[in-house]
């Protein structure tokens, strides 16, 4: 008669349930993960979103389409204007409205700010997950200066509601050139003091390099787009393959990495925000060519007339009563228009009937897209790996629930 295997206590493995969110800090938003634990190490997880649960596309489809403007700022809210001018582009597309060049640039310019001013809080904030608090003070300062300029322009920092369908509310006025060409000029200094606490920092190093490595087919497989894929060595960039905004007449480099880890997406994001300065002090050469005090397309039936003009003008008070009310002619079609945002590839794809407002609208979220590949990487992971893997893909929590 045999006799029962006994097992020991201690031989037994026991695993034990984290959730990592909605409110953790390390999430850097309101999602969740549940992860599966063995000591430290993470067996598996699911990815939980929906907490914010905003219902942006739902909301637009009930709305005029210069209201809609606001709700675009509540996506990436770390670089708002990039989805303010990507909303505008899109209903200039649908309704074949054709923008100065003056204007292009004027949005190249802001564009390519908030560029910089969301890849300095993810560089910076993979700082402070890393343990070094210094430089993301260097860099959060700069930003400051940045929403200074937004505010010049617009009146708002964060969330900026910035611009118009055919351009801007209003021209850039001398201060706020003056504080752009000033940011340019201080910036290169400071970031370059950021990488010298950085990029070659034993510490930082070992915390990022060969850490959450995505090849570049498995990236292309879970369609990655941004500064995340091109980390893997894929060269795609909406503005440099899809140009847009007159981003033809740019000469910029594309960076691009090659083993997809978190060391490589910090590398690709800084050298991101180098070409974007290159970007702005060449389209401030242009502006200096084109003709002063254009800053929208010359579109009346499309463009709300000045408030002077609306209380003194019979024509401009039609024209503004037909804006408002949403009695706009435009073709009954679909729409697919993208930019290159923080994260990646910001789409908007808009079906029209004719309406006053979009039939069906959705935003292609670059959050969303790159997001969902989080658990998987994970697995295998450390816990202290997967918070600075999960600070690497910039997941914005606006991006991720629309």
């Amino acid at each position: 008669m045999n006799e029962p295997t006994i097992t020991h206590a201690l031989d037994r493995k026991e695993t034990t349930t984290l959730n990592l969110g909605p409110t953790h800090p390390s999430t850097h938003g309101v999602f969740q993960n549940v992860l599966e634990m063995d000591g430290e190490r993470i067996i598996s997880g699911v990815s939980t979103i929906g907490y914010i649960h905003r219902a942006f596309e739902k909301i637009a489809e009930h709305r005029p389409y210069y209201q809609i403007t606001p709700l675009t700022d509540r996506m990436n809210y770390c670089s708002s204007p990039i989805n303010n001018m990507g909303w505008h582009m899109t209903v200039e597309k649908l309704l074949g409205v054709q923008t100065p060049k003056r204007v292009d640039y004027m949005r190249v310019i802001v564009m390519e700010l908030a560029r910089i001013s969301d890849h300095l809080v993810c560089n910076g904030i993979l700082g402070v997950d890393t343990g070094a608090y210094s430089g993301f003070l260097y860099l959060m300062e700069q930003r400051e200066h940045i929403y200074e300029i937004y505010e010049e322009i617009c009146g708002a920092r964060l969330t900026t509601n910035i611009g118009r369908i055919g351009g801007f509310e209003r021209d850039f006025n001398d201060i706020a050139f003056a504080k752009i060409k000033k940011f340019i000029k201080n910036y290169v200094p400071v970031l370059k003091e950021f990488e010298v606490l950085f990029t070659r920092s034993r510490i930082f190093m070992d915390r990022t390099v060969g850490v959450a490595a995505v090849d570049a087919q498995t990236a292309l497989d879970y369609s990655w787009t941004g500064p995340i894929l091109r980390a893997c060595g894929v060269d795609y960039d909406v503005r440099a393959n899809e140009p847009y905004s007159s981003y033809e007449d740019f000469d910029f480099d594309v960076p691009v990495g090659e083993t997809g880890d978190v060391y490589d997406r910090y590398m690709v994001r800084n050298e991101e925000m180098y070409q974007s300065i290159r970007i702005i002090e060449q389209a401030l050469e242009k502006i200096e060519k084109e003709p002063k005090g254009i800053f929208h397309a010359d579109v009346p039936d499309i463009y709300l007339p000045p408030k002077e003009e609306v209380y003194n003008n019979m024509e401009a008070l039609i024209y503004h009563f037909k804006i408002v009310m949403g009695e706009i002619d435009s073709p009954k079609t679909e729409v697919y228009h993208c930019v290159e945002g923080g994260n990646g590839e910001l789409g908007f794809y808009l079906v029209n009937d004719g309406g006053r407002t979009p039939y069906r609208l959705h935003f292609r979220r670059p959050s969303f897209i790159n997001y969902q590949m989080y658990a998987p990487m994970s697995s295998g992971m450390l816990l202290s790996d997967a918070i600075i893997n999960l600070s690497s893909l910039n997941v914005i929590a606006g991006e991720l629930d629309a």
